[in-house]
């Protein structure tokens, strides 16, 4: 086995491990339940808000120092919070508790960069579309298999809500050890750079002496180079703006979308949340495959414009059918609906904005794309969700507005290929 591969099957064990959380599809039932017995409205809106706030003040903060202490390090604090995180959610009772849990869920969340980074600066470039198969894979693997546990585990009763915890925390603290068995990173994108020769570092003066303050000022010469170079493409502004949106709704409903099942099963219906989950992972990882075969020809920028609208709109539809529905089934079908289709658009956007920007600045580009989806995601938080903002809707009514904005998405993208055509015409 060559060496490369060595480091991407350890990276895989611990994307496999760190996913691989069966408490997850019931945590909503785990928490109003008697081992803590909050209600749904607590928390959907004092609790789980904190997550977006805390994710979204820590991502930006912790790309940087990813890039500047080599990724290894962010991996192993992923771990290491993954178990605090567990360990606090299994054994903390108090409603503090429960809450300091929110605040390691975002810091858990924002340091997961370096492990999706950490490939890119330890292999060579030639091994790059292998090693993303491998990890990606080895993810959903580790998603897909916690569902399909926890769904088989509750329904024979083999476990309860409280004892899936136990699953999750071992495999974290697994995680954490394959993560000390990761190689060191000897160089980054930004702070350490490749060694002279490679043409692919920032050029500099023989004579200049490389200090902490030269070293932070080529990092924000590159970083801006990089930056400026994919912002002023158009196509990876409309591009990026589907991907902040779609993932700003995403978010919003993967969070909260639990909380809808168990306002429409109600106390006395057996759930089916780890089997959605599961064929939602199942059914997405199939759509990956199926967007990376979509024909050249399909692939014009009108075209695209087209789908994406057309898409905006049945995941519209998916949603608000899964919002007005009585039934927990067909609510069932209409997330399932939808998460197929985010996944499909999602991958196939991602691929169209790294056609268009240097190798070197995917990180940078989809940590910005996630940065604004987050603060967008905030901003929904504030004003729908939060028991403090704006409107602090109920959970039907929560969903109705992410329904409808995706209808907007829609429209936005339809002006999009107007623009397009026209241009074309002209």
């Amino acid at each position: 086995m060559e060496k490369w591969q060595k480091v991407s099957l350890v990276l895989c064990c611990v994307g496999f491990l760190n996913e691989f959380r069966p408490n997850e599809p019931f945590l909503y039932q785990f928490l109003t339940g008697p081992w803590h017995n909050i209600t749904i409205e607590q928390a959907v809106q004092d609790l789980f808000p904190i997550i977006t706030y805390s994710y979204v003040s820590q991502l930006v903060v912790v790309f940087l120092i990813t890039d500047y202490f080599r990724y290894k390090p962010l991996i192993i604090v992923s771990g290491l919070t993954g178990t605090l995180l567990w360990s606090t959610l299994t054994w903390g009772r108090s409603l503090q508790a429960l809450k300091f849990v929110q605040v390691l869920y975002g810091t858990n969340n924002s340091t997961e960069i370096a492990y999706w980074t950490y490939i890119y600066a330890k292999v060579d470039r030639k091994h790059y579309q292998k090693v993303t198969s491998h990890i990606r894979s080895a993810a959903l693997s580790g998603r897909f298999l916690a569902s399909t546990v926890s769904q088989i585990l509750v329904h024979f009763q083999v476990m309860d809500y409280l004892e899936l915890n136990y699953l999750s925390l071992s495999a974290q603290i697994a995680a954490t050890v394959c993560a000390f068995l990761l190689p060191s990173v000897p160089k980054s994108i930004y702070f350490h750079q490749r060694p002279p020769g490679t043409g692919e570092e920032l050029e500099l003066n023989p004579s200049q002496k490389i200090t902490p303050s030269s070293t932070w000022s080529r990092a924000s010469t590159q970083l801006w180079v990089h930056f400026k170079s994919a912002y002023t493409n158009p196509t990876v502004i409309r591009y990026s703006i589907w991907y902040s949106l779609s993932m700003s709704f995403h978010y919003q409903i993967t969070s909260y979308v639990q909380a809808l099942w168990s306002t429409i099963g109600g106390p006395n219906t057996e759930l089916w949340n780890g089997a959605v989950e599961a064929i939602c992972t199942l059914m997405g990882a199939l759509m990956a495959l199926i967007a990376g075969f979509v024909p050249p020809s399909w692939l014009q920028v009108h075209t695209i414009l087209l789908g994406l609208t057309l898409i905006a709109a049945l995941e519209s539809l998916g949603l608000l059918v899964a919002t007005v529905t009585s039934s927990l089934m067909v609510c069932y079908v209409g997330y399932t609906w939808y998460g197929i289709l985010h996944t499909f658009a999602i991958t196939l956007v991602s691929s169209e904005i790294a056609k268009h920007i240097s190798d070197d600045s995917f990180a940078l580009i989809f940590g910005i794309n996630t940065m604004m989806g987050l603060v967008l995601q905030t901003l929904m938080t504030v004003i729908v969700v939060d028991s403090v903002g704006w409107l602090a809707l109920g959970i039907r009514d929560q969903f109705t507005v992410y329904g409808f904005g995706f209808l907007a998405v829609g429209a936005l993208f339809v002006v999009f290929l107007l623009i397009e055509l026209y241009r074309n015409k002209r």
